[in-house]
């Protein structure tokens, strides 16, 4: 950029990101897992931007998480050399590009919750003379990857521990259903659950000889309980950067930590009640939230929201007391700002109503 814009200079739609509020995010999410005593280790796959990331890092990640070996890549060419890689690798292209991270000097650890899937990685281990860190998925209720907390895990990981090019590490979960929780009871359960499922299993193990150093838990609302739970070492949180509709109608954020929004402008008025923005599914994604209709709200109104999407149309449900022109502007906030992300070059970080930086997502499309 050239100058410093106004926001209401910005072609839509434009996807802006509050600075002051990513940075309170970021460093407020650090000093909860300090407090706690555990590691952050934040997933990537929200921002997919390398500056971000060294914001986490800065604050005090212990290093970050990644969905896919393209994003593990995109972070290593960036310098970044202690990754977690929370998906599981399967095939000769992707063990090929793992051995070559692991070549590079990067320390990756890998998932699983599968033997033949730890085999193909223990076998680029003895290639290399090493032992690979891996962590075994466990199913805490998302209903996912991962066999059952206890014996039928413990059995899995006594299987795997005896492979002699991997190590395991840990035992992680990741508790997602918890963004179906209806009240703030609901999702402290889900996670406790998170940690009493790995810490069941951990106390199995031990009992075989096997240790398990870490204990790592997932999911953004789940963490914000990290201090209330006994056992968990590391956790690994998305979504607490940007804040979204998922997290606000379950109470785990507040309006305060919201820092993605959609800016877009009205372009038609075809019927009472209705507007049409130039932000489809293509700008907002077409994830869906189990609490609230729509696709988006208004930022400073929720009664305006986005009731259906096409592919470069917003179609927004506006109440007889609200009113619109052609060229107005408008801002909402997304249902699910990770999806968001991977819809765009860049995103707008603003601050006191002006562009002051173009955020790179540097691993969009990585999804390999």
């Amino acid at each position: 950029m050239t100058k410093s814009l106004n926001i209401a200079e910005l072609e839509t739609p434009a996807v802006l990101i509050d600075l002051d509020v990513l940075e309170r995010n970021i460093q407020e999410t650090a000093e909860l897992a300090r407090r706690a005593g555990v590691k952050l280790r934040p997933h990537f796959k929200t921002h997919k931007s390398v500056w971000i990331a060294r914001k986490q890092i800065e604050y005090g990640a212990c290093g970050l998480t990644v969905a896919k070996l393209g994003e593990a890549e995109v972070l290593a060419d960036a310098g970044f050399d202690d990754l977690l890689i929370a998906f599981p690798l399967v095939g000769k292209a992707k063990l090929g590009r793992l051995r070559a991270l692991i070549q590079r000097g990067i320390k990756v650890t890998v998932s699983t919750d599968h033997a033949a899937v730890a085999a193909g990685i223990s076998q680029i281990g003895e290639s290399l003379n090493c032992r690979i860190p891996l962590y075994v998925d466990v199913n805490t209720g998302l209903n996912r990857c991962g066999k059952e907390p206890g014996e039928e895990t413990a059995d899995l990981v006594r299987h795997i521990a005896a492979m002699r090019g991997v190590e395991v590490r840990g035992l992680m979960t990741h508790g997602g259903h918890a963004y179906g929780a209806k009240q703030l009871s609901e999702l402290k359960q889900v996670a406790d659950d998170e940690v009493k499922g790995l810490v069941q299993t951990k106390q199995l193990l031990e009992k075989s000889g096997i240790p398990i150093p870490e204990i790592s838990v997932g999911s953004t609302p789940t963490s914000k309980f990290i201090a209330d739970q006994t056992g968990a070492t590391e956790t690994r949180p998305g979504a607490y950067v940007f804040g979204d509709i998922s997290q606000l109608e379950i109470g785990s954020i507040s309006k305060n930590e919201l820092a993605m929004s959609i800016l877009a402008t009205v372009v038609s008025m075809p019927r009472p009640g209705t507007v049409i923005i130039d932000a489809g599914s293509k700008t907002f994604s077409a994830d869906v939230n189990p609490h609230r209709p729509g696709y988006g709200f208004l930022k400073n109104n929720p009664s305006v929201y986005i009731e259906r999407l096409s592919e470069e149309h917003g179609i927004v449900k506006v109440p007889e007391d609200v009113r619109y022109a052609i060229g107005d502007l408008v801002e909402f906030i997304p249902n699910h700002c990770c999806t968001v992300t991977n819809l765009h070059d860049r995103l707008h970080g603003v601050r006191k109503g002006k562009v002051e930086r173009l955020i790179t997502v540097d691993a969009r499309g990585r999804i390999q």
